[in-house]
């Protein structure tokens, strides 16, 4: 699959796939004899962990480490790779919590307003 196809699927710019790899942040993807990258499923298996993380804000340097120990074979580095993921597992809970506790603050105040309009329509 040339990288349109899977821009398109993975709904990434094929700008940003091409920076994935030049960083190390997905493996180098296969060429033709033509020289197009020519994705494979583990290649697309591979964007789309990226992108899902990425999404979500892992941060580039987290993932460009795990990948790299992932390079190494399934059972190389577990305990690296575990600890990584922990880690970005604690930010994103963080991150979470923060986001419920704003969109709590943020009711209140869409009730607030609400009730307000509400009363001034039933006095007009």
């Amino acid at each position: 699959m040339n990288i349109k196809k899977a821009s398109e699927l993975l709904r990434v710019s094929s700008d940003t796939i091409r920076y994935y790899e030049r960083i190390g942040l997905i493996p180098r993807i296969g060429r033709t004899s033509a020289g197009i990258r020519d994705f494979d499923e583990q290649d697309l298996a591979a964007l789309e962990f990226v992108r899902c993380f990425r999404s979500a804000g892992v941060s580039v340097e987290s993932l460009i480490d795990y990948i790299g120990l992932c390079q190494d074979g399934e059972e190389a580095h577990l305990e690296e790779r575990c600890a990584i993921l922990v880690a970005e597992r604690e930010k994103l809970q963080k991150k979470a919590e923060e986001l419920l506790s704003a969109i709590s603050r943020l009711d209140g105040k869409i009730a607030h307003y609400e009730s307000v309009i509400v009363k001034n329509i039933s006095s007009s």
